[in-house]
């Protein structure tokens, strides 16, 4: 690793802002039960979802942010990085665990609403409290709808690895990625869950996923960019998402099945997202194939304010990607305590995304007051040190 990689760090690539926002936007969106909400995500109109697009674009930042520390600093301080990013997350989990099943214990008893309990997969904590909790802060118990961190804290956990194989090797990592993927769906391989079952997210086969963003971006200079905006590309694109509109659709849609014979579609019903079939990859590869060409990276739609809050929650994921997740629950519980009816529904989807939008400018001012200042003469004023990324 004599020389350092250049990934095209110069300039910021606000698409992955975008599609990161984006996701976010997605998660919240499915996560509301019982509402027509998830009809504004991909899942019900193709293969792939929020949760695809989350953990691909996790993968390719964290190798765009840390493959250059790691290529000039070395692997320690590299691995290190990444380790507190993931120590970072679990923290997030922690912290959204506590406030989500507080909050679901409190709705669920003070307005007696029990139901909530089962329902959110947190009746545990009232029967077997110390061992529930142990189990959370292992990461093998999860309410519903927290499934996500987990799975990106694992893969961050062993990404020191995978990078330093990523950047020297980066074809035949990818190909072992393949084959542990494979291995891990004929195989069944997964962790298993408290008190039973296994995670919902494989991290056997999401890894390929997370891979697949690193390895990219090793690659993205090397005929990549080429392939994707070549002809074929865009017509296989196109006719793979079409088709993953028509199977997806017709399948909770009597009227439309004629359109997709039953022997054509049986093989993608039911979707399976657990071990990451491969056509959701398929799926999400064709998606991002025809954005990047209908959003080339000097679009100045990036930039405007059409997809400036879009911007903004990519650019505070975290942050946005917990508060979504417990603005999930609060959705659900409004609209099981009121009359409910498209117009609530539209109202409280919105609601939500403003609170993030909301808690992403927060974010992102707190963050910049928070910088030390630079006096006249370039050094830092008052405030001393340095600010770090990460």
């Amino acid at each position: 690793m004599e020389k350092s990689p250049d990934h095209g760090r110069k300039h910021r690539d606000l698409r992955l802002d975008v599609f990161r926002g984006l996701a976010n936007w997605l998660i919240f969106l499915g996560h509301v039960p019982e509402s027509l909400l998830a009809w504004f995500t991909t899942r019900n109109y193709g293969f792939s979802d929020g949760a695809d697009l989350f953990v691909f674009i996790s993968g390719y930042t964290a190798t765009l942010v840390y493959s250059r520390m790691m290529t000039e600093r070395g692997f320690v301080v590299g691995a290190t990085r990444l380790w507190k990013r993931a120590w970072q997350l679990y923290v997030a989990q922690l912290l959204l665990f506590l406030f989500y099943t507080a909050a679901i214990h409190y709705v669920a008893h003070r307005w007696d609403i029990v139901h909530l309990m089962d329902q959110f997969n947190v009746a545990g904590l009232m029967d077997d409290p110390v061992d529930t909790l142990v189990q959370a802060m292992t990461l093998r118990y999860k309410p519903l709808n927290l499934d996500v961190l987990p799975l990106y804290i694992v893969l961050m956990l062993f990404f020191p690895f995978a990078l330093w194989l990523l950047l020297r090797w980066p074809d035949l990592t990818m190909l072992a990625s393949v084959a542990l993927y494979l291995a891990a769906r004929q195989f069944g391989w997964n962790l298993t869950s408290y008190p039973s079952g296994h995670w919902y997210f494989d991290p056997f086969t999401w890894q390929l996923l997370f891979l697949l963003g690193g390895w990219m971006v090793l690659r993205s200079g090397e005929g990549i960019q080429r392939v994707a905006s070549s002809r074929w590309a865009i017509i296989l694109s196109v006719i793979f998402v079409v088709f993953a509109f028509l199977v997806t659709v017709s399948a909770s849609a009597p009227a439309l099945q004629a359109l997709v014979p039953p022997g054509l579609r049986s093989p993608f019903v039911p979707n399976d997202k657990t071990y990451l079939a491969p056509y959701r990859i398929v799926h999400l590869v064709a998606l991002l194939v025809l954005a990047v060409n209908l959003i080339p990276r000097d679009c100045e739609a990036l930039s405007g304010p059409l997809l400036r809050s879009l911007v903004k929650c990519g650019q505070q994921s975290l942050e946005v990607f917990c508060v979504g997740i417990f603005l999930s629950f609060v959705a659900h519980l409004v609209l099981i305590t009121t009359s409910g009816g498209l117009i609530v529904e539209l109202l409280v989807g919105m609601s939500g995304i403003a609170t993030m939008v909301g808690v992403a400018y927060y974010r992102s001012w707190s963050k910049e007051i928070d910088r030390p200042r630079l006096s006249r003469d370039g050094s830092a004023g008052a405030e001393q040190g340095t600010s770090s990324r990460t």
